[in-house]
């Protein structure tokens, strides 16, 4: 699946009246075509790549920002664990993303063994919008161009999980397996214990 190349760094709120913030669900229309109007352009990447890969998951604005997997899951009435949150690591100098349960903490040595790594380092926010087009708080785990993205196991202990859209007010419904899938990821053991 290939997507449009990044363009320059958006900024991280709203735009130009791009994004006024509504609870409101942005999918397939009746008509099968997408509402994405109202959503900024990395939100419309993101749920452009959900629709690529098959899937029929809404990108949603929440109507405030959610830079944390806390204030996500307060924003949607959820469990902390059922936030997917996205981190971007550089193992050997490439970027790698890896997706957990919101509470849960990445374990560097565990990745660092999963990827055959001699060196695991957390990426910096120049780092993380160069290497997914989207700005820490909103990186999503889709819609990249051929970043290697992996998904720890924790995540399937959940039912309905939601993921950030490109920006930190907007994020979409899944499951473990679906986001492997539309992800094209791999899953992994990464968390710390």
């Amino acid at each position: 699946m290939t997507f449009p190349a990044p363009t320059s760094p958006e900024p991280d709120g709203p735009t130009s009246g791009e994004d006024s913030p509504a609870s409101v669900a942005h999918g397939p229309g009746s008509d099968g075509s997408a509402d994405q109007a109202a959503l900024h352009r990395n939100a419309r990447r993101v749920q452009t790549a959900l629709l690529a890969a098959g899937s029929d998951a809404a990108v949603r604005q929440l109507p405030e920002s959610a830079h944390t997997a806390a204030e996500a899951a307060a924003a949607l009435g959820v469990t902390e664990a059922q936030i997917a949150k996205s981190l971007v690591f550089m193992a050997d100098g490439a970027p790698v993303l890896i997706v957990l349960r919101g509470a849960d903490r990445l374990d560097p040595t565990r990745l660092a063994a999963h990827l055959g790594a001699a060196r695991v380092r957390r990426a910096d926010p120049d780092a993380v919008r160069a290497a997914t087009g989207y700005p820490i708080g909103g990186v999503s785990p889709l819609g990249h161009y051929g970043l290697r993205v992996l998904v720890d196991q924790g995540l399937a202990d959940e039912g309905e999980i939601w993921a950030a859209a490109g920006t930190p007010n907007c994020v979409f419904p899944t499951s473990f397996a679906e986001l492997v899938r539309v992800a094209g990821a791999e899953p992994a053991d990464v968390r710390s214990s």
